[in-house]
């Protein structure tokens, strides 16, 4: 949907940002602003601030900053929309209805009603639990019996439903609700002839609240505390749940995850909880189910580093190479994503009792890489010491190495892959796609010589140089118009961006920023769109204007992005994160004189803007 400009701008001044960041980080007065340590990196000391006059924070370590819409999305893992809508309800104000008609608005604000009584009645039969848990002595004991403490409990909201057909009419005033039954909750069955019968779908289990990220109880998960099957029973997909794309203790491992600067994705509710007690809080699981391109979509808005956990025996491999296909398409060049394979007779919990933190820290650090892992996956049942098994590789690889995103780590497999098979990198490649093949130019993988370069001295390629509509020359004026110009037109390019890339581009000042942020909200909403479907979103938006000014009414090849695209914003993004370090230079310095971390700040900057020059240096000489 599209918020007005006006309306966003009213919200921020509303808001106070230290009342929402204080929510959170434990914030102390000093001088016109307050200091913390920062929610987004690991610190001793503090080196986050939060200005009330400025309604802005910012850390001087990893360099996050923001109002309290991006605090919500960076900390929370919102997209933007659902940020702001947050953020209204929180202050009393009503998000502005876009331009459907009555009767899809009336529409979205029944389900937006159905979905807020949903979670209150979820939360209300966890409360029930929680407080049942509490009379359960053979529940407790067997909490306990796992080495579970009764903060982590606490922590995780664990509850027990007792056993008994009908325990939830002693919660529920109606216990023949209809919403009972639609949040999963009650089961309705009915033979032939027979009054319909009504009954609890969770008996006699440990409970453990499914929360999205907001917090919000969207549904359950509970185990037997015997061996009795089924082990573990999920609530079923409703209004509010969706198992493929919704993941066990993101809500509690937010912090966490940043602080360890990964995520480990684990195969049950135990693995998550236990692993919170022993010291590794930046666990979460998939919910009886593979893991899907929406969770590591999701995963990734946390962390730029995925470690997948699994049993090492047949169903873990499996599980693992269902995992591998969610996570190719977001395998870029900034991002890592690594598999681990315990022993087949240990889990996480019970490796991390027998041989320390220590040890399953290094086994974290040693997990298999994705490309060693494709590459296996291929390889597996082919003999390569024949023609046959080389082609059989050939066949089992493409499909996998076809999912990822264009970049350097793709163009290595590809080589890697055609040694195996024994063809050169050229004729693996025209064998998987011989349409590329013969569009690709002769030195596709630099710098073409031809660069053209605008106002501000920003090279872009002359094959993309803009054309000339109604006498107007489409040139783009900065290096922020030609970073726009490039991500509207390959909306997809923005997942294989990292977290540094998204924060400069969206803190950007005046409508860059702005236009910013709406496409992140617009691309978490939707996905990756084409650039017809973002100029239906911008109608009568407040940037409608400024957009259409940028990308005039020729825009570029709406195909997949190629390596030069890739290269062109990868160097013009590299070009404006020097000019940014530059200021952040200049910044620390001039703190440095009432603030002693100061002049390491300036050190870690200058060494970043460094490498940043470093990397641009050969492709200036192309």
């Amino acid at each position: 949907m599209a918020i007005p400009q006006t309306f966003i701008q009213e919200l921020i001044a509303r808001a106070d940002v230290v009342e929402i960041v204080g929510r959170t980080v434990q914030l102390k007065k000093g001088g016109a602003n307050y200091m913390g340590l920062c929610p987004f990196h690991a610190e001793k000391s503090p080196s986050f601030t939060v200005s009330p006059a400025k309604q802005f924070y910012h850390c001087f370590g990893c360099g996050k900053n923001g109002n309290a819409i991006s605090f919500l999305m960076e900390h929370a893992g919102m997209n933007f929309v659902e940020a702001v809508k947050d953020l209204a309800q929180q202050y009393g104000m009503q998000v502005p209805e876009d331009e459907r008609d009555p009767q899809d608005r009336a529409r979205a604000a029944a389900q937006r009603e159905k979905q807020a009584t949903l979670t209150d009645v979820l939360d209300q039969a966890g409360q029930a639990w929680r407080e049942q848990l509490k009379k359960s002595p053979r529940a407790i004991d067997y909490l306990k019996s796992r080495g579970l403490s009764g903060q982590v409990a606490k922590q995780f909201g664990l509850g027990y439903a007792p056993e008994g057909w009908r325990g939830l009419a002693s919660v529920f005033a109606k216990y023949d609700d209809p919403l009972l039954v639609e949040s999963g909750l009650v089961i309705t069955a009915a033979d032939e002839g027979e009054e319909e019968k009504r009954y609890d779908r969770f008996r006699d289990r440990i409970m453990f609240p499914i929360r999205n990220v907001k917090g919000e109880t969207i549904g359950f998960g509970g185990r037997v505390l015997g061996d009795e099957k089924p082990k573990y029973l999920n609530s079923p997909e409703t209004p509010v749940f969706s198992k493929g794309r919704e993941l066990y203790g993101l809500f509690e491992a937010r912090t966490a995850i940043r602080e360890a600067g990964y995520v480990l994705v684990t195969e049950g509710y135990m693995d998550v909880v236990a692993l919170a007690q022993l010291g590794f809080a930046n666990a979460v699981a998939t919910l009886g189910t593979a893991c899907t391109t929406d969770h590591v979509q999701k995963l990734f808005r946390f962390t730029d580093k995925v470690v997948f956990s699994f049993d090492g025996d047949a169903a873990g491999r499996r599980a693992a190479r269902k995992a591998l296909d969610g996570a190719l398409p977001y395998a870029n060049d900034t991002r890592s994503v690594k598999f681990l394979f315990l022993p087949a007779e240990h889990d996480p919990d019970s490796y991390i009792r027998a041989f320390g933190q220590e040890a399953f820290s290094r086994y974290v650090l040693e997990a298999v890489p994705l490309s060693r892992f494709l590459i296996d996956s291929a390889r597996d049942g082919c003999d390569l010491n024949t023609a046959e098994g080389r082609a059989h590789l050939a066949s089992n690889a493409k499909p996998l190495w076809m999912l990822m995103p264009d970049g350097a780590l793709k163009r290595q497999l590809l080589g890697e892959l055609a040694e195996m098979v024994g063809l050169s990198v050229k004729e693996l490649s025209e064998l998987w796609d011989p349409t590329a093949a013969q569009s690709r130019p002769a030195k596709s993988d630099k710098y073409p010589k031809s660069y053209q370069k605008d106002s501000n001295n920003t090279p872009y390629a002359k094959a993309y140089k803009p054309k000339t509509v109604r006498g107007l020359r489409q040139v783009p004026n900065s290096r922020a118009d030609h970073a726009t110009r490039l991500l509207l037109s390959y909306s997809a390019l923005w997942h294989e961006l990292s977290n540094e890339d998204h924060e400069l581009l969206s803190r950007l000042p005046g409508d860059h920023g702005a236009l910013f942020t709406w496409l992140e909200g617009q691309l978490h909403e939707h996905g990756a769109l084409p650039w017809a479907a973002l100029r239906e979103g911008l109608r009568e938006h407040a940037l409608e204007g400024h957009v259409l000014r940028l990308m005039g009414q020729d825009t570029l090849a709406q195909d997949n992005a190629t390596s030069e695209v890739r290269h062109e914003l990868r160097h013009v993004l590299d070009r404006m994160l020097v000019e940014h370090l530059k200021m952040m230079e200049t910044q620390a310095i001039e703190e440095a004189n009432i603030d002693p971390q100061a002049l390491g700040r300036y050190r870690a900057l200058l060494a970043r803007r460094r490498e940043l020059e470093s990397q641009q240096a050969p492709a200036a000489n192309n």
